[in-house]
């Protein structure tokens, strides 16, 4: 697949830690259905045989819908299946291995948590977006660094390519961060934990314009 820099504006779907496949491709079938522009196969599970059926998974269900499947924290399993890039953390490989692993033409994320310096380094390594937080208080990671909405006001003033924010991010709240310049919401709690998971995905989405993205959320 073919990815535009002007394809990363939206929002960034992040699974929870879901064992079961059926109900994890299910959840995401739904935030496809709801709008989401970018999703990422987060898991720290053990299991690799796991991981990567899971992944297979997600991969087809987000071919059908054109939709970047972006994997987190092992660009070997990207590459292995062909999925559309890798997030790279700060414990996770180095983002130059990364990049020469998937090649040029795959997307490469990384995590600058509070530090705009990061993000420049990243940039140069090779980063097709940039990741800070926690926006807000996160239920995920509780002890995690805050970055401030004037960080993410900087990092656009410095920055051409996308830039995410995660953590904390809620319908209510996310309004605050596309001001400051933000492109991709990174979201996990508020959208899989929702009593309609493609109806919030679909709230995320008219943050952004869609309008086409359905109304109802039960």
């Amino acid at each position: 697949m073919e990815i535009r820099s002007s394809r990363l504006r939206g929002l960034y779907a992040v699974t929870p830690e879901i064992p079961d496949t059926p109900e994890l491709a299910a959840r995401v079938r739904d935030v496809l259905a709801g709008g989401a522009c970018l999703v990422q196969y987060r898991s720290k599970n053990p299991d690799a045989a796991l991981r990567h059926r899971q992944a297979a998974a997600l991969l087809r269900l987000c071919r059908e819908r054109d939709v970047p499947l972006i994997i987190n924290d092992d660009a070997g399993l990207a590459a292995e299946l062909g999925a559309d890039g890798v997030h790279v953390g700060r414990d996770d490989a180095d983002l130059g291995a990364a990049r020469r692993l998937l090649g040029g033409a795959r997307i490469l994320g990384a995590s600058c948590y509070n530090d705009l310096d990061r993000a420049i380094a990243a940039v140069a390594r090779g980063a097709n977006y940039v990741a800070f937080g926690a926006a807000f208080p996160s239920p995920t990671k509780p002890g995690a660094v805050r970055a401030p909405l004037s960080l993410y006001a900087a990092a656009r003033s410095r920055l051409e390519l996308p830039i995410a924010a995660i953590g904390g991010i809620t319908v209510d709240n996310a309004p605050q961060l596309i001001a400051a310049g933000v492109d991709l919401l990174a979201v996990i709690s508020d959208l899989f934990e929702a009593t309609d998971v493609a109806a919030r995905a679909a709230a995320y989405a008219r943050l952004f314009g869609d309008t086409d993205a359905p109304q109802r959320e039960r």
